[in-house]
């Protein structure tokens, strides 16, 4: 490698030092055409697994609560929240393609997508295939799903190009024509139960060829509501099948620990990771310029090493942020550290300053003074390269959080009692004046002048 590329590959790459990003989540974002729209055959596998023989997609400019319980019934409440499950509002990748100027007019230099890997769910974190983008997205649903029967999942030799997936590659090159950069969601950690793995296991049991691919702990449970396989998943959310894991350390959860994944499934993923950073055989003038990688910390440290390597080796550019968040939820996020190193990823999804900054600005039960925010903020960024602070992704709200102003119109610790179905309290109309303000003054806050202060003695 040239001295540029090791510093790339040591360092996170300078464009993501000075990124302005724009996160994306493609299902709710522009609808460009309607003969895409997802349908409720091609949702089966995601909750709440039956649909209305009304279904219809929602609309576009709708109440979110709108429809919610007026009661305050918890279970009427829960009712209301899986029916959220099945809406759909039918967003793909022409519509991103056709608001590229205007994210750009924003200043935007780098869009981050959500997961927009083939999955029946409205959050995509469920995955039907890793090498493939969602075949709603893309302008021919039923001709994609034909394409992709013709596979060998497994093998890659056999992989095609859906409508879907070109469409993806037109994207990255429209972005790149603008010198703006792409990164995508992926959560390894997990598949969904419609995926091609855990569905040949359904079928075949202890005689499949994927049956190691799975954390799975017995395969004839007479009471497993699934194929008779009890199995762990992510969070216990049973649509979730975990991956199987390697553990070389002791795994206590909120820490990092050494460990991998299972060889068959490592190698499927580096496949999944060359064929979206480096697209062969397809007009792509480039692939995409790196990854966010969902709940990273749920795996060990040896795989992720390797992965950097790998994709650094393809583009030393690329860059590789983890979602890595709580040690002991609600009270205390984990420690950032052992994940910025050289030998794993650039930045995390940096949620942890802005929980003592929210608390600063809006003085909810956890309110803290300016003398404890000081303390919290300098003991985070202490020791944290400079590089590496430019590229977190300082992130105040997210497709996991509240909106930013939701999270200022309620004084309810972060991320806790966060919604109507925990708290029938919970305000979800126009915040105050009060509420505004208290947002454009965090708006003239910033993170990085906590770094000067701390390592510089400012």
């Amino acid at each position: 490698m040239s001295n540029s590329s090791n510093i790339a590959f040591t360092t996170p790459p300078q464009w993501a030092q000075e990124a302005i990003w724009y996160q994306i989540f493609v299902e709710r974002f522009y609808n460009a055409h309607s003969d895409n729209d997802p349908t409720p055959q091609n949702m089966q596998g995601a909750w709440p697994h039956t649909y209305d023989e009304n279904w219809e997609l929602t609309p576009w400019t709708s109440d979110w609560y709108k429809d919610a319980p007026k009661s305050q019934d918890q279970e009427e409440i829960r009712m209301w929240y899986d029916q959220i499950q099945s809406r759909r509002y039918g967003g793909d990748l022409q519509g991103v393609i056709d608001k590229l100027d205007y994210i750009q007019s924003l200043g935007v230099t780098a869009i981050y997508l959500n997961p927009i890997n083939d999955a029946p769910s409205l959050h995509k974190y469920d995955a039907r295939n890793f090498h493939h983008v969602d075949i709603h997205f893309g302008p021919d649903p039923e001709g994609d799903k034909l394409i992709i029967a013709q596979e060998d999942p497994s093998n890659p030799d056999t992989w095609q190009w859906t409508s879907a997936d070109k469409l993806f590659l037109e994207l990255i090159a429209q972005v790149h024509e603008r010198d703006m950069r792409i990164i995508v969601d992926y959560s390894f950690n997990h598949t969904g139960i419609q995926f091609w793995a855990w569905q040949d296991i359904l079928i075949n049991g202890i005689q499949s060829k994927y049956a190691d691919w799975y954390d799975i702990n017995m395969f004839n449970h007479p009471n497993s509501p699934m194929g008779q396989l009890h199995f762990n998943s992510w969070a216990g959310v049973k649509e979730l099948p975990q991956l199987r894991k390697k553990y070389f350390s002791n795994h206590i959860k909120g820490f990092p620990y050494q460990g991998d994944l299972n060889k068959s499934v490592k190698k499927h993923v580096f496949k999944v990771v060359e064929r979206w950073l480096a697209p062969k055989g397809y007009d792509a003038k480039y692939g995409i310029d790196g990854f966010r990688l969902d709940v990273a910390d749920e795996i060990g440290l040896d795989f992720w090493q390797d992965f950097r390597k790998h994709v650094k080796a393809i583009n030393p550019e690329a860059f590789l942020v983890g979602e890595v968040w709580w040690e002991n939820w609600p009270h205390k996020m984990m420690d950032p550290k052992p994940y910025i190193s050289d030998d794993v990823f650039d930045a995390i999804m940096y949620y942890q300053p802005f929980k003592h900054v929210r608390a600063f600005f809006t003085k909810p039960n956890e309110y803290i003074d300016g003398q404890q925010l000081k303390e919290e903020l300098g003991t985070m960024v202490s020791g944290i390269p400079d590089a590496n602070i430019k590229a977190m992704m300082m992130m105040s709200a997210s497709h996991d959080t509240p909106r930013l102003l939701s999270s200022f119109n309620n004084k309810n610790i972060y991320k806790y009692f966060a919604k109507p179905l925990e708290d029938v309290n919970y305000k979800t109309g126009k915040p105050s004046e009060e509420v505004y303000q208290r947002v454009k003054f965090f708006f003239s806050f910033s993170i990085y002048d906590a770094w000067i202060s701390t390592n510089l003695g400012r």
